[in-house]
């Protein structure tokens, strides 16, 4: 069966249901699991150089204590359910990427996550990455609804 699962945690209601589900299953056969969290890359625009070094550490800043908020919120789920459980965050503006990427790194040989189905324009233009990770990947993924 599975040895190690990767769910990735965007902070949504599904997430957090899918992320439920991951530390059941792994509970139940016995395996880890990586909590993992993607963020944006900060990007703007500014003609004052001071401003914009002082909001790009606002915004990592701000990143770091959210992911910590996260996926320490899931490390403890699992613990109470003695499931060993690591914590990834990255920056990547490609999260289904660098999902894939840990997936390999941590050798997961399943990847947990749930299914975020977008509507209308906003999915022609920009897809879901389970949809994305399911296209470009070679670990079986699990998706929650």
């Amino acid at each position: 069966m599975f040895k190690r699962a990767l769910v990735p945690i965007d902070g949504s209601t599904l997430s957090t249901k899918a992320s439920r589900a991951a530390i059941k299953l792994a509970a139940e056969v016995g395996a880890r699991l990586v909590a993992f969290h993607a963020v944006p890359t900060f990007r703007t625009f500014s003609y004052e150089v001071p401003m914009l070094a002082d909001t790009a550490r606002s915004y990592r800043a701000a990143c770091v204590v959210r992911a910590r908020k996260l996926l320490g919120d899931v490390a403890a789920e699992a613990r109470r359910a003695e499931v060993t459980c690591d914590e990834v965050h990255v920056y990547s503006d490609q999260p289904y990427l660098a999902i894939l990427r840990e997936a390999k790194r941590k050798r997961c040989d399943l990847i947990l996550m749930a299914s975020h189905g977008r509507k209308g324009l906003r999915s022609l233009l920009l897809g879901s990455e389970t949809q994305k990770v399911l296209t470009h990947g070679d670990v079986p993924v699990l998706v929650y609804r």
